[in-house]
Formats: C-alpha cells, sequence, structure tokens
C-alpha cells in the first residue's frame, strides 16, 4: 500500500506558480517588476510556461485577452503594483466589455505597509472594482490555491470576464504546507437552455416570416458556429453578427446577413427594425450594435424580442424581451438542434433569408479605388491572398471601416478586434496570436494614431521573432475624431492633426523588415516580401488625408454639414 503523498512547503509564489501548471497555463503576458520577484524566480522552474515579456503593462494585458479569446481559457497577465495595474487597466476594460476570460496578476505592497499609501500602493478592489467580474488580495499564501481555482472559475462562467488577483510581496516569499493534490483543471459552469424555454422559442419561430438572429458575446467556439450555421439552415433564418463578431458565422454563407455594428448596412438596420422575431444569441446589443440604441425600442422592443444571455441580470436590463433566457449561447443552440425541426418553411420567409444576404454581398462589394494609393485595390489583394484561418487584428479607427466591410471571415476565431472600441489593441493582439499560432498567417491593421498607442511591442514582436505583418494606414490625423469634427463642426479642426514618423525605419530600427507604399502599383510587390520574411514585418501606406471614408472625402462632409 502507498503511503499518502504529503503536501509540500512551498513559498506563496511557489504555489501560485504550481496551479498555473494544474490549469494548464501555457502561456503569460507580462512586464517585470519588483513586487513580485519571487514569481519570476518561480517560473524558472515552470519552462513548459511560455512567458511573452512585454513593453508596457497595457500591451500585456491586451496579449492576454487576444489569448483569452483565441483558447476560451483565461489568458494570464502579470504586472507590478501602481503604474503598472494602472497601465493594464486598458486591457482589464477590454476583456471586461467583450466578455473575455482573463486573469491579471498585480504585485502589491507588504502586508505591514496597507493603508500608509506605500510607495505605489492602491486599493485594487476599489481601483477595479467596476471592471473586473471579482477582484481580491491573496492575505497567505495557505490560501493561494483556493483563490487562484475561483479566479478561474469565475474568468470563464457565466458571462466571461476578467478577474485581479493582488499578491502580498511578502506573502509571496512566505512559506506554507501546499495543499494541491486532486485539485482539478477549472471548467466553466454552462448553463443551458430549459426544455420550456427552447419549446417556446421554437414556436414563435415557426410563425415568423421575417426573422433575424444577432449572434456575439463570449464563449464561442468554432463547433458552436458549425452549430448555428445547422440551425439556421434548418429553420431558414437569417444571421447578423454583433460588433467585431464576424467570425461567429461564416460569412460566405446563404445565410449570412452581416454585421450590426459601426457603419452598419442601412438595408441590415431596416430589416432589423421591421423583423418580426428577433432572437439576440450571446450578444447584449449595446450602443455600437444597436446604432445608439436606435433599432429596437426601449424598454418595450417593437419586435417580438428573445434574448438568450449567460448573465440573467444582462436580461430586462435595457429590453423587455418577450422571452429571456439565461444561458449560453453555444448550449442554446445546441439544445435546440436536438429538438424537431419546422413543420414547413415558408416561400416568405426563403426569399427573406435570400434577400438579406444578397444585401450583404452588395454592401460588402469594394468600391472603385481612389486617389494615387487606392485602399479599395489594396484591399482586393489582401482579401484575395489571404488563407482562411488567417487571423486578422486591429485597434480603432476609420481605417477598420475597410476591414470589418470588405474581409471575409470563414472560421472561429480569425477576427481579433476589440468590441470596447480601444485604439492601440491590434498590435499586441498580434503578437499574442503569432505566439499562440505561429502555424497561421496573422496580419495586424492600424491607423497611424491607433499604431502609436502600443507601438512598442514591435519590440516584443522582433524579440519573439513573432511572425506577423502590420500595415499602417497613415493619413496624419485622428481620422475617426476629425470625421466627427467636420461632421459637428465643419471646417472648424482641431487637435487631430499628426505629426508622425516614418513608420517603415521605425520597424526596421525594431529589426523588423519594413518598407513604405504610396502607391497602388507599389503594395503587390510589398505585401509579397513582407509575407514572405520569417518574422515581424510592417507596410505603411501613405493615403490622401482628404479620403476620409471608403466612400466619402473630407469635402463631402463639409459639405453635407453645410446644408
Amino acid at each position: 500500500m502507498n503511503a499518502p503523498t504529503l503536501p509540500k512547503t512551498l513559498t506563496g509564489a511557489q504555489i501560485l506558480v504550481e496551479c498555473l501548471r494544474q490549469q494548464k497555463v501555457d502561456h503569460c503576458f507580462l512586464v517585470p517588476g519588483e513586487s513580485y520577484l519571487a514569481v519570476l524566480d518561480a517560473l524558472t522552474d515552470a519552462p513548459e510556461i511560455a512567458m511573452t515579456v512585454c513593453r508596457q503593462e497595457g500591451g500585456a494585458a491586451m496579449m492576454a485577452d487576444a489569448h483569452g479569446k483565441l483558447t476560451g481559457r483565461p489568458g494570464i497577465a502579470m504586472v507590478t503594483r501602481g503604474p503598472g495595474a494602472t497601465n493594464a487597466s486598458a486591457g482589464l476594460h477590454i476583456a471586461r466589455q467583450d466578455a473575455t476570460p482573463m486573469i491579471l496578476f498585480v504585485g502589491q505592497v507588504a502586508r505591514d505597509m496597507r493603508e500608509r499609501e506605500a510607495f505605489q500602493e492602491i486599493d485594487y478592489r476599489r481601483m477595479f472594482g467596476q471592471v473586473a467580474k471579482w477582484v481580491a488580495e491573496v492575505d497567505t499564501p495557505e490560501r493561494m490555491a483556493e483563490m487562484v481555482s475561483r479566479a478561474f472559475h469565475v474568468a470563464m462562467s457565466g458571462r466571461p470576464g476578467p478577474v485581479v488577483l493582488a499578491l502580498p510581496e511578502d506573502m509571496l516569499v512566505e512559506e506554507a504546507q501546499a495543499h494541491l493534490a486532486g485539485i482539478p483543471t477549472a471548467q466553466a459552469a454552462r448553463a443551458t437552455i430549459a426544455e420550456r424555454d427552447a419549446t417556446a422559442l421554437l414556436e414563435v419561430l415557426e410563425t415568423a416570416t421575417s426573422p433575424m438572429i444577432i449572434v456575439g458575446g463570449g464563449a464561442w467556439s468554432d463547433a458552436a458556429r458549425l452549430d448555428l450555421q445547422e440551425f439556421a439552415t434548418r429553420w431558414n433564418v437569417p444571421v447578423a453578427a454583433s460588433f467585431r463578431c464576424q467570425d461567429f458565422f461564416d460569412n460566405g454563407h446563404p445565410l449570412y446577413a452581416g454585421d450590426a455594428g459601426i457603419g452598419i448596412n442601412p438595408k441590415l438596420a431596416a430589416r432589423i427594425k421591421s423583423a418580426d422575431l428577433l432572437i439576440l444569441l450571446g450578444t447584449r446589443f449595446s450602443e455600437m450594435e444597436s446604432s445608439g440604441y436606435s433599432l429596437i425600442d426601449i424598454p418595450l422592443p417593437a419586435q417580438k424580442l428573445i434574448h438568450v444571455y449567460p448573465d440573467p441580470d444582462e436580461i430586462g436590463r435595457v429590453y423587455i424581451p418577450s422571452l429571456g433566457i439565461a444561458a449560453q449561447a453555444a448550449e442554446t443552440v445546441a439544445s435546440l438542434l436536438g429538438l424537431p425541426g419546422p413543420k414547413a418553411n415558408s416561400a416568405a420567409r426563403k426569399a427573406h433569408a435570400e434577400s438579406c444576404h444578397a444585401d450583404y454581398r452588395a454592401w460588402s462589394t469594394l468600391p472603385e479605388g481612389r486617389g494615387e494609393l487606392a485602399m479599395a485595390e489594396v484591399m482586393a489583394h489582401v482579401k484575395a491572398a489571404l488563407p482562411e484561418d488567417a487571423i486578422i487584428t486591429n485597434g480603432a479607427g476609420n481605417y477598420t471601416v475597410w476591414v470589418h466591410r470588405f474581409l471575409t471571415y470563414r472560421t472561429h476565431r480569425t477576427q481579433l478586434a476589440p468590441i470596447s472600441g480601444s485604439m492601440g489593441y491590434g498590435l499586441p493582439a498580434a503578437v499574442a496570436a503569432a505566439r499562440a499560432h505561429p502555424d497561421r498567417q496573422v496580419v495586424c491593421f492600424a491607423g497611424d494614431g491607433c499604431f502609436l498607442m502600443h507601438g512598442q511591442e514591435l519590440a516584443t514582436a522582433a524579440k519573439y521573432n513573432a511572425n506577423l505583418t502590420v500595415i499602417v494606414v497613415n493619413n496624419g490625423m485622428y481620422g475617426t475624431i476629425r470625421m466627427h469634427q467636420e461632421r459637428n463642426y465643419p471646417g472648424r479642426v482641431s487637435a487631430t492633426d499628426l505629426v508622425n514618423p516614418d513608420f517603415a525605419l521605425l520597424a526596421q530600427s525594431y529589426g523588423c523588415h519594413a518598407e513604405t507604399v504610396t502607391r497602388t502599383d507599389e503594395f503587390d510587390k510589398a505585401w509579397a516580401r513582407a509575407c514572405d520574411f520569417a518574422g515581424p514585418s510592417l507596410i505603411e501606406l501613405r493615403v490622401d488625408p482628404e479620403l476620409i471614408t471608403p466612400t466619402q472625402t473630407i469635402g463631402d462632409l463639409r459639405s453635407a454639414s453645410g446644408r
């Protein structure tokens, strides 16, 4: 008979690293700091946990968010106290609004220094209380395993999101008996649809003539995408994607209706308004998706509304649904597939679905190229060259219209973009994607203003020879703000002009391959050279600032505002 395994005596930092091993963590993104030196030391004994050392904590947190999106498991970020934590807050906010599982570990002052405003001391419960799902401080190493396990469960369950655990530096070097045997890898608690609700949903869908599903949120997968496509086909119902969730449904599928987001297709907006049944599947359908809360009446929608969302507190918060279902979207679709299909699919329903997809195809057709460097022709080349599993990342800005409206997303996860609308996200997300999937093509789009929010992470890409290509669309301004400025205060330009570096030279100084493109006929060869380079590459596109959107000039905006 084997003797029972006795608990080991380990430091708090060593227990933390053992807990990460138990949770099958294979990667963490960090900026080192003296407040958690003991954790850095313990990680040297866990070579299976890869580390990406970043140049700014916001970049590390955004990489952790992207990793969480790609894997469905919590992305891990580690930062030091005070300014390290405040820098990381941008990535934490993205994870909150995007419903991404993530855990941020923050070094903290020693326990006997608390409440004195010691060097870089912050009360993280108060600081992150609205942003994170749960914020706690590990006071003793004996409780480390308990709190890390809880952090993983909270981050993944219900509406996924970020968790913050503060680690007092003296606790990390204190020893304790580590009771780790038998602790399983955390699994998300899944709430699925009740049979009576499934029956009620299908009864309403059976009689609808112009229904629509809008899919989004977190906790999705490629298996869930395939299930939804099978369900939509069975019931002949068109599916639209919510803001920056375009890879939740194959854009080439005959039932895809387009994306509900910034700059929505007016025909899609009209169809959402006139639908006799809307099924919000996993999405909150907040400001960006709803065109400023204008597509569905508040609080009582004109349409029959079925809202499927994992957090019951969200259902009825803005819109009063005809049927509210507190369940995971993926599990809901899987359950619905197990029930009988429709008795009949009407001709009107079929025509409605076909029209929705035709509207999308017309809307996503590239416009005629304009200017010496025509973005329409650039995008046509990129679209034709990208493999189906290429990962596209971006931050925020007018340039994203080209990425969202004209590229096609076929599988999940091929789009990494912040639902929260955070600038600077594209490059950190691309680094995380290239680290997680070195075999896939990764392309980051960024505006000149967006890129310099986290452009220093090119150094991180160079350090790890991350295979990615950055396309910087340089128009010398904060383009989105300028667009709104010209619409609301035409001709009165203020605080939107930018002075930029030579982005290609900047990238070359980091050790990247880089080129500047000023004419359309230069792009195809520059793209080929960038893709052939084994490591990070960058193409700077110097575009005409007058061409503010794919279809409008600054002059057009001023004229319309004048009228």
